[in-house]
């Protein structure tokens, strides 16, 4: 299984993701259990500030998932979308921007240039 999460990673830096959001996937991976961005913070051992961005960037990217939670405070706690669901979240954005692409390079008229 780790070569599957290593294949997973590599697809994935070469889509953009950056090194240290690959080492915020792996740890709520491993973690199984949801995380405040603190929490991720102390773990790895980088600022708050960066583990702010790249969790939002990796959010954006349909990697992790948040919940808003309560507690006389309002936060956020992420996990980690499991490998096949990023894969097929990969698939269908690919695909998409495809399709897109085509009706652009076929133009008003339906012919491509």
């Amino acid at each position: 299984m780790n070569d599957v999460y290593e294949k997973l990673e590599a697809l994935l830096k070469s889509l953009g993701v950056k090194k240290t959001e690959l080492r915020i996937y792996r740890l709520l991976l491993e973690k199984k259990k949801p995380m405040r961005i603190t929490e991720i913070q102390k773990e790895l051992g980088i600022s708050e500030r960066s583990v702010r961005e790249h969790v939002l960037s990796l959010y954006r990217k349909g990697v992790l998932r948040r919940n808003l939670i309560e507690r006389g405070w309002l936060g956020y706690t992420y996990t980690a979308v499991s490998p096949s669901e990023v894969l097929e979240n990969i698939k269908e954005s690919l695909i998409k921007k495809i399709n897109e692409l085509e009706k652009e390079l076929k133009g008003p008229s339906g012919q491509g240039n």
